[in-house]
């Protein structure tokens, strides 16, 4: 029987159950953290943390994927405290969230270096645990897909061909990223169904969209709350869109969401909610609130429901 790793140990991939794809139960950069720690509340973060997943499980969630990669103050002790507290199993990631600066480090050390220290991530343990990472994240955004953005992808695509983790890979449909980036992957090798092209839904373009699902790979749909991208209508639009044409076994839905974030101050989130940028009802159950009545007034099937919430993200976590 194949097996998924979380945070709380190895779990029976049939047993994942309903499954949010891309949530974080925290996010902020990891570098303040260390040097600042008095700015945060790490109670504060915590209970929200607990409270989100907790809301989730609620709607029926058994699994969580937190695409926290280094760059995000990935903390895999902090996703078991969470796991451990609601129940929910929390699927921790290797990888680098980067739009383009890599440390020094990095810079003088090649692909394979990299795609080293990923593979240990995947295979001994994160951050001194046996905690082990079950994908690998990385990301390309406004600048596009830059020389150290392309070094990381293809250390991801090759930690992936030599364990056989799957990949999630943020990308921006507003910078045309998607189609080079799964580009590298397929030249490293990557079995398409082992690739997730994360932000997918930012557009309803689907002469965008189409193209990249007849390579074979999952694309999220993933953004819900976010109307800074796209507005929740337009994605819903897309969605059923793309059901239509026989796409509902490689879409995965989620939101995004961050229970805590320290990108911006709090005036300026409140800014952000009441200019529409981002729904005031954004959250880990947005989706089973405002998202799925109305998928199943369009009809949406119960079966379809099923494939895209629990089936689709198993098999990409299991890269079939």
């Amino acid at each position: 029987m194949r097996e998924v790793q979380t945070v709380t140990g190895p779990r029976a991939a049939d047993d994942l159950g309903m499954t949010l794809v891309h949530e974080h139960v925290r996010f902020r950069d990891e570098a303040v953290a260390e040097q600042w720690p008095h700015l945060y509340d790490a109670e504060q973060e915590l209970t929200a943390a607990v409270e989100a997943v907790a809301a989730a499980k609620a709607h029926g969630v058994r699994t969580i994927v937190d695409p926290t990669a280094m760059f995000g103050g990935r903390d895999v002790r902090f996703m078991r405290t969470v796991s451990e507290r609601t129940g929910v199993a929390i699927v921790a990631c290797t990888g680098i969230y980067t739009y383009d600066h890599l440390p020094m480090f990095f810079q003088t050390r090649d692909v394979d270096a990299i795609a080293e220290l990923f593979v240990r991530d995947i295979t001994v343990g994160i951050q001194g645990t046996e905690i082990k990472a079950a994908f690998i994240k990385c990301a390309a955004d406004e600048p596009g897909v830059t020389p150290n953005v392309e070094k990381v992808h293809r250390a991801a695509a090759r930690a992936s061909r030599e364990t056989g983790a799957p990949i999630m890979a943020h990308t921006r449909p507003a910078s045309n990223t998607g189609p080079r980036q799964l580009e590298i992957f397929l030249e490293e090798g990557v079995d398409p169904a082992k690739i997730q092209l994360a932000h997918t839904g930012d557009t309803d373009d689907l002469d965008y969209i189409l193209p990249l699902l007849e390579k074979g790979v999952y694309v999220g749909l993933d953004r819900y709350g976010l109307e800074m991208f796209l507005p929740l209508d337009r994605r819903n639009e897309t969605a059923l869109a793309l059901i239509e044409r026989g796409y509902a076994e490689r879409i995965l839905l989620s939101q995004d969401y961050c229970a805590t974030i320290d990108w911006f101050p709090p005036e300026a989130v409140e800014q952000l909610i009441a200019g529409g940028a981002v729904r005031e009802d954004w959250s880990m159950t947005l989706i089973f609130e405002q998202v799925l009545p109305v998928l199943r007034e369009r009809g949406l099937s119960a079966d379809q429901e099923r494939t895209i919430l629990i089936d689709n993200p198993r098999r990409w976590l299991v890269g079939s």
